[in-house]
């Protein structure tokens, strides 16, 4: 099977060192879902090679003209610029945090090299609001965004009724995905007050609206939590964030 060229946009979720001067880059794309590719020559420090690592940091956005052949785990990229050059978000120490964060997340929940073009537009749209947040949004954005890829993914907590949000006995079962009133069997559950928090998030349409909730640092660790938890449940092999000891230390 030839190679195709096809133009897509991508988000830089983890890049490996090859060889002296060569680099193994893992993408999520717009259009060919999750894909790896090998790049050549950036890490030489040559005048032809100029800054070139710079386009592969984590996080980064980029619109690529990439080689493809479905018969192959590790392509090649043609061309490669930033589709979106970042303010803040490589020199912010939180906002950098929050952003490897997100990072780590999606790329455990993606599976297959499969595309889907709404989780693509969800992951740039939000890099792209986290640049631009102000401090309190930018400590909410990790539990907006945990509660919110579930969504995209399909396995969301259902909403809760209104005669549920006004009961005392109020919980979240982590394993359905179901709000009641009645404590499961198993230990997977929220309590009134998370479960309260995780709907709190899941009407929150936009990061801006992210302004208005007072979340502590001890609330916003129980939620982030509580999420790792509803992941692997939900997710085979999820296993642990890295990077939530890292996000928790940052945000404290």
């Amino acid at each position: 099977m030839a190679d195709i060229l096809h133009k897509v946009k991508g988000v830089v979720l983890r890049t490996s060192k090859y060889g002296e001067t060569s680099v193994i880059v893992t993408l999520y794309t717009d259009k060919l879902g999750l894909q790896s590719y090998l790049v050549n020559g950036v890490r030489s420090g040559g005048k032809r090679s100029g800054n070139k690592a710079v386009f592969f940091q984590p996080a980064a956005l980029l619109d690529l003209v990439v080689y493809h052949n479905e018969l192959r785990t590790l392509n090649r990229i043609r061309e490669f610029k930033f589709s979106a050059i970042y303010q803040h978000l490589f020199s912010d120490v939180l906002k950098n945090g929050v952003a490897l964060f997100m990072i780590e997340l999606l790329h455990k929940t993606l599976r297959q090299p499969e595309s889907n073009e709404d989780l693509f537009a969800f992951m740039e749209d939000s890099l792209l609001a986290l640049d631009e947040a102000e401090v309190t949004v930018t400590a909410n954005f990790p539990v907006f965004f945990a509660v919110h890829l579930c969504s995209i993914l399909g396995f969301s907590p259902g909403s809760p009724s209104p005669d549920l949000l006004t009961s005392s006995q109020l919980l979240l079962d982590l394993q359905s995905g179901e709000f009641m009133e009645k404590a499961p069997a198993h230990s997977y559950y929220a309590d009134r007050e998370a479960a309260l928090l995780i709907t709190e998030l899941l009407q929150a349409r936009l990061p801006a609206e992210l302004k208005s909730m007072k979340l502590s640092s001890h609330k916003r660790n129980i939620v982030l939590d509580l999420m790792e938890i509803y992941y692997s449940l939900h997710l085979p092999e999820f296993g642990k964030l890295r990077t939530l000891p890292v996000l928790r230390a940052i945000l404290s």
